[in-house]
C-alpha cells in the first residue's frame, strides 16, 4: 500500500493537469517545438547558440502577450544544469526575493549548483525590488531570466537591464499561429475548416495563447453543437469527458466558421504601455501627414483598447497648433471644443467629438512656422543675453513714466489709417531674428506671407 498515495498523486495531478487551458496542456517541451521566433531560436538565432555553447547569462524577454516568454524561460532553463526557481512579479515581495538569493548563495556554496530565477512580469517590480535583486544578477549567485510585456526601457531600472541580454520577441505572423491552431486541432481530437482557422488566425493579433484559448472554446461549441444534433448526452452518466492529456482519438468534431466566430465575437487587443506610446506616435503623425483614414483607425483602436479620451483630446489640442498653426488658426477652436465635449458628453458618445475633429485635423492645410519660430525665441532666450525693452514699449501709465522716457515716441497703431505703422518691437540686440516665417502653402498662413511680402492691402485677399 506503500505506492498507493504516489498513485492516488499521480491521477490527482493528471486529472488537474487534463482541466488546464490548451495553451497549458500543449506548451512545449523542446526549443524544436516553439512556434515563431525564427530570429532567436533558428539555426543561427542568438538564444539557441548561446544555449549551444552553455554561455547564457542573464536575460530579459520582451514581447506582447501570447508569443512565448514563459513556455522560453522555461525551456532556458530545463537546458541547463542550474536549479530553477520562479517568482511571479506581481505578487512577490522583498523578502521573497532575499530568500531566493540566500538559498542559491546556499545552495552555490554546499553543492556548487548556480541558481535561474525566472521572474514573470519583472516590469511590475518597483525600484526597491528591483535593487534587491542587482548584486546577486551582477555577482553571478542568481541568473536572472526576466519575462515583460512592457518596454525594459521604460519599466526595468537601468543598472539591472544593463547586467542583462535583452531579447525581443515578436507577435506571432500568420504563418505560424496557422500551425499552432492546426496542432491544437489535432490535440483536441478535431477537424476544422480552412475558413475556420483562417477566422482565427485573423482574429488572434500574434497572441498564440489567445488563439488557443479562442480555439479550445471553438472545439466546446462545435462539440455542443454535434451533440444536440446527434441528440446524445454529454457522456454516460450526463457530465462532460473531461480532454485527455495526450492527443486523443478523433472525436468527430468539427469546427467551422460559425463555431470559430462565435467563440471570437470581441478582438482581445494589446495595448500595454508600449503599445500606449507607439499607437498615439501613429495618431499623431497621420494627423500630420494628412491622412484622416489612418487617423481614424488609431483613434478607433486606442478608444476600443480603453484609452484615457481626456488624454486624445489634449494630443489633438496640441497637434492643433504644432502641425495645423496658421495654416488654419481654427484648427485649435476645434480641437478645444471636441476636448470641452469629452468632459461635457463623455464616452461613448464623446468619440464622435473626437472623430470630428480629428478628420478635421489631418485634412486642414498644415504649417509647423508657429512651433518652429517658438522653438527658436525660447533658444534665443535661454541662450543669450536678455535684451532690454525698448523704451517706447515699457509701461507709461503711471506719474513720472515719462521722466524715465518710459513709453515716449510710442504710436498707435490704430491712429493710422492702414492700422499699422512702423516701429520697433524687439530688443535692440535681436533686430536682425526673425522667428516667424509664414509658409506659401494653401491656408490662411499664404494670406499673411502675401501681406508680409510688402503686397499693397487688400491683394494679400
Amino acid at each position: 500500500m506503500s505506492g498507493a498515495p504516489n498513485l492516488f498523486a499521480a491521477a490527482a495531478e493528471e486529472r488537474l493537469r487534463a482541466r488546464s487551458p490548451l495553451a497549458d496542456r500543449m506548451r512545449p517541451t523542446s526549443l524544436d517545438d516553439v512556434v515563431g521566433q525564427e530570429h532567436l531560436l533558428g539555426e543561427q538565432g542568438p538564444l539557441r547558440r548561446l544555449l549551444n555553447v552553455d554561455r547564457l547569462a542573464s536575460v530579459i524577454l520582451w514581447g506582447p502577450a501570447g508569443t512565448g516568454k514563459t513556455t522560453l524561460a522555461r525551456l532556458l532553463a530545463t537546458a541547463s544544469a542550474k536549479n530553477f526557481v520562479q517568482l511571479s512579479a506581481v505578487n512577490a515581495s522583498v523578502k521573497d526575493v532575499r530568500q531566493v538569493i540566500a538559498d542559491a548563495e546556499e545552495r552555490l556554496g554546499a553543492h556548487g549548483q548556480g541558481t535561474i530565477l525566472f521572474l514573470d512580469e519583472v516590469h511590475r517590480f518597483n525600484k526597491a525590488q528591483q535593487d534587491a535583486l542587482l548584486p546577486a544578477v551582477e555577482s553571478g549567485v542568481i541568473t536572472l531570466i526576466g519575462a515583460t510585456t512592457e518596454n525594459p526601457f521604460f519599466e526595468v531600472n537601468g543598472p539591472l537591464r544593463s547586467r542583462s541580454t535583452l531579447f525581443r520577441l515578436e507577435p506571432l505572423d500568420d504563418e505560424a499561429l496557422t500551425t499552432l491552431l492546426r496542432r491544437g486541432i489535432e490535440f483536441e481530437g478535431a477537424t476544422a475548416s480552412d475558413e475556420a482557422i483562417d477566422h482565427l488566425v485573423s482574429r488572434a493579433v500574434g497572441d498564440g495563447r489567445q488563439a488557443l484559448t479562442t480555439l479550445e472554446t471553438a472545439v466546446a461549441l462545435a462539440d455542443a453543437r454535434r451533440r444536440e444534433a446527434d441528440g446524445s448526452p454529454d457522456g454516460a452518466d450526463g457530465s462532460t469527458p473531461e480532454p485527455s492529456s495526450s492527443s486523443p482519438s478523433p472525436t468527430g468534431i468539427v469546427v467551422d466558421l460559425a463555431d470559430a466566430e462565435a467563440a471570437s465575437d470581441l478582438k482581445a487587443l494589446r495595448y500595454g504601455r508600449d503599445e500606449h506610446y507607439d499607437v498615439i506616435s501613429a495618431f499623431i503623425k497621420s494627423i500630420r501627414g494628412s491622412d484622416p483614414n489612418a487617423a481614424l483607425y488609431w483613434l478607433a483602436r486606442m478608444i476600443t483598447a480603453g484609452e484615457d479620451a481626456r488624454f486624445l483630446a489634449r494630443r489633438l489640442v496640441i497637434a492643433a497648433s504644432e502641425d495645423i498653426g496658421m495654416a488654419d488658426p481654427n484648427a485649435l477652436t476645434v480641437a478645444i471644443g471636441a476636448a470641452r465635449a469629452v468632459d461635457y458628453v463623455g464616452l461613448p458618445e464623446a468619440g464622435i467629438n473626437l472623430a470630428h475633429a480629428t478628420v478635421y485635423l489631418a485634412t486642414a492645410p498644415k504649417s509647423n512656422s508657429a512651433y518652429k519660430g517658438f522653438k527658436e525665441a525660447m533658444s534665443d532666450v535661454q541662450g543669450e543675453p536678455a535684451g532690454e525693452v525698448p523704451l517706447h514699449l515699457r509701461d507709461g501709465s503711471y506719474r513720472g513714466a515719462e521722466s524715465l522716457g518710459h513709453g515716449v515716441g510710442y504710436r498707435y497703431p490704430h491712429d493710422y489709417p492702414e492700422g499699422w505703422v512702423e516701429q520697433g518691437y524687439i530688443p535692440d540686440e535681436l533686430t536682425s531674428r526673425k522667428y516667424y516665417r509664414p509658409t506659401s502653402r494653401d491656408g490662411v498662413e499664404d494670406w499673411i506671407r502675401r501681406r508680409d511680402d510688402d503686397a499693397p492691402p487688400g491683394e494679400a485677399d
